[in-house]
């Protein structure tokens, strides 16, 4: 049993197989995956999954707090597993690649703005969107 599938049934969530194939593909995921992506994933693993069963999971994963949904300007919403550990993202606006980093700076200049405008920091998301350094320029 993967960790998706472990977690939508600790949530009380009724697992069919079909759900545990989209929970499976997503915990294999080292990328961010589009709803067209984990359908062609769990198609090769299960060939009568529709994409429609894979847009209503996708929906109820992500009510139920297990996966995050991201719109990083590609006109495609991606996902990845939820998780309590934090990160930002960097995305290549040339390939689509999504780098995951964590920088404590940010982390601490996000919490003293926050302050300094008299609020106490509970969540944030931060996109960084760019395109590789031309290393032929000097």
């Amino acid at each position: 049993m993967d960790r998706l599938e472990k977690i939508c049934i600790e949530k009380g969530m009724r697992m069919t197989e079909q759900r545990r194939v989209i929970a499976r593909v997503l915990s294999l995921a080292q990328d961010h995956p589009d709803v067209e992506e984990i359908h062609r994933r769990a198609s090769e693993i299960d060939d009568n999954i529709s994409i429609a069963t894979v847009y209503r999971t996708m929906r109820l994963f992500e009510e139920a707090g297990v996966v995050e949904r991201h719109d990083f300007q590609d006109g495609r919403s991606r996902y990845e597993e939820a998780t309590e550990d934090h990160h930002d993202h960097l995305i290549d606006l040339r390939s689509g690649a999504v780098i995951e980093f964590i920088n404590e700076e940010i982390e601490a200049l996000q919490k003293r703005i926050a302050e300094q405008h008299g609020y106490k920091l509970v969540d944030h998301r931060l996109e960084l969107y760019g395109v590789p350094l031309d290393k032929t320029k000097s």
